[in-house]
């Protein structure tokens, strides 16, 4: 049991991520709602985990973090050009809207439609906040240490 974030730790935090222009890209504040991150199990990046770490419930820090340590750098091999034919199902497409798109995989993946001239509409699947630095706000509300007993101590 730790009163402060470890590397194994699950953490309930609220965050608040501002792009560089100083405009709100996501806060769980807006909707009263905290996120629960669960350090080393792969969906944070190293960096961002690094900042939590040693923070204590009530602590709040701000920090910001390139975009190879944030949501990744742009990648143009990501932007897809269709057919207008492709969208004869989904309708009309608007530019800047989100749309799921099926992967060759089967798994559905949003896409962000960029560009619409002609026939061709250009599709760009990388994260939206991709290639920017992203300044965090963190506030810690709890550690959960039950977390690590648990999977420590399996039941069944």
């Amino acid at each position: 049991m730790t009163d402060s974030v470890q590397r194994d730790s699950a953490v309930l935090v609220h965050f608040t991520l501002k792009l560089a222009d100083g405009s709100t890209a996501e806060s769980t504040r807006d909707n009263g709602k905290p996120a629960l991150f669960s350090l080393g199990d792969g969906s944070l990046s190293e960096q961002l985990e690094d900042e939590l770490l040693g923070l204590h419930p009530g602590d709040k820090k701000a920090f910001s973090l390139q975009p190879e340590a944030a949501f990744g750098s742009a990648s143009p091999d990501l932007v897809q050009y269709f057919s207008r034919r492709d969208f004869t199902q989904a309708g009309e497409p608007e530019l800047g809207a989100i749309m799921l798109f099926s992967g060759m995989d089967g798994n559905e993946m949003p896409g962000v439609i960029r560009g619409i001239s002609g026939d061709s509409i250009t599709v760009d699947f990388n994260h939206p906040l991709a290639g920017q630095v992203i300044h965090f706000d963190v506030e810690v509300l709890e550690i959960d240490p039950v977390r690590e007993a648990r999977n420590a101590n399996p039941v069944g």
